[in-house]
């Protein structure tokens, strides 16, 4: 290891704006389900497409519609 090193010419890491927040959800059975077979066909880990998915939501500005019965 150096004793010192140089970072005059870093750059700023490019994914800092793109952080991630760990939080506990309950999520139905056959919601999480449903992404780990789209995981098995895809090869995308289902948490990551759960995540593509909301995020999905959050660009088209996506509004849930409810209808109590």
């Amino acid at each position: 290891m150096k004793e010192e090193y140089d970072f005059t010419n870093a750059r700023k890491n490019p994914y800092t704006g793109k952080l991630k927040q760990q939080i506990t959800i309950n999520i139905d059975t056959e919601t999480v389900a449903y992404f780990k077979s789209m995981s098995e066909n895809s090869g995308i880990p289902y948490q990551m497409l759960i995540n593509l998915y909301l995020a999905d939501c959050v660009k088209n500005n996506k509004q849930l519609s409810l209808a109590w019965k």
